[in-house]
């Protein structure tokens, strides 16, 4: 039995890191379990995972806001590998392989190399010219957060709520300490670098939509099996997380340009959710103190869906070293 770990933070990104280390999986195909190589897994996490920004998110999965694009392909593609496994549950993981398209073409980039069946398409909905179509997972956030949380106990994790003013305490209780803290991060390393780039999101019924359609990032249409996510904002370094009501009207009538139908669809639920933006992902080892080995998980952006699980198996390689 290998020494304990303590994930700060409960997001997809914790939990994601969780499973990995708790599993003892590094490299993919991650559902193929290895001897565990560390001990119990505890995550320690201010909020429940059901409340965390990770809940709220669209979530699709495509680099988008985050950086350096190079490991960020590698982290993503490694990421699509697994999800592609997860997806042949989809009732119980809340992962699905949805087709759609990509209109953004600085949301391209090397990642649609790793897409086996994107093409170019045409012939899309008014103001928009061409875009990559493509096959990718399309997650159900409270559902999935569900499947990681019930996936690390069946590996003899833990979750603990608990709120963490200095990374110290972690390392009085574990040699080694992993922080997903996400936004928490501007405080608790502290980084001032982290901040938020704020999204809010419209929930309505579903009207027949069965494909994605992302036409920029004030508007999104992503079908979930319990309604159509509409979005979106992106605004720098706005905290509020009340939802304001003419911003959800703009996101409806803008996506009602894409799919006219969702103009009359009943609003189900108001979303508002602070990305975690850095310059870049910071994911790298260093010591706390003598005796901790400290792994730094966090500033994903609008990618922390997509390359969850690469950086979860770069953190396990890191702590392996």
């Amino acid at each position: 039995m290998g020494a304990e770990v303590i994930v700060v933070g409960g997001g997809v990104i914790g939990l994601s890191t969780a499973v990995v280390l708790a599993e003892g999986g590094v490299g993919p195909p991650l559902l193929e379990r290895k001897p565990r190589a560390w001990g119990r897994v505890r995550v320690w996490s201010k909020e429940p995972p059901a409340q965390t920004t990770s809940a709220v998110a669209g979530a699709i999965c495509w680099p988008y806001r985050i950086e350096p694009l190079d490991k960020v392909v590698d982290w993503s593609v490694r990421s699509l590998r697994v999800y592609e496994q997860i997806a042949a549950s989809p009732e119980e993981s809340g992962v699905r392989l949805v087709t759609g398209v990509m209109t953004d073409a600085s949301m391209l980039g090397a990642w649609a190399g790793a897409l086996t069946d994107a093409r170019t398409v045409t012939g899309l909905p008014q103001g928009y010219e061409q875009g990559l179509q493509a096959t990718v997972p399309v997650l159900d956030m409270p559902v999935y957060l569900r499947y990681l949380a019930h996936r690390l106990l069946a590996a003899g994790g833990v979750i603990e709520e608990r709120t963490v003013t200095d990374l110290a305490e972690a390392a009085a209780e574990a040699p080694a300490v992993v922080n997903c803290s996400g936004l928490g991060a501007r405080g608790l390393v502290p980084d001032e670098s982290v901040h938020p780039v704020r999204g809010q999101l419209v929930v309505v019924e579903n009207p027949g939509i069965d494909r994605w359609f992302v036409g920029g990032t004030q508007a999104y249409v992503i079908p979930h099996p319990r309604g159509v996510v509409l979005g979106g904002t992106a605004d720098e370094d706005d905290w509020n997380l009340e939802p304001d009501p003419a911003t959800a009207a703009g996101i409806v009538r803008r996506c009602s340009r894409i799919h006219p139908e969702l103009a009359g669809a009943r609003v189900l639920e108001h979303r508002v959710g602070l990305r975690p933006a850095r310059p870049s992902v910071r994911l790298e080892r260093e010591l706390l103190g003598r005796d901790t080995v400290l792994v730094h998980n966090y500033g994903h952006g609008g990618g922390g869906v997509t390359a969850a699980w690469g950086c979860a198996q770069h953190v396990a390689e890191l702590l392996d070293r």
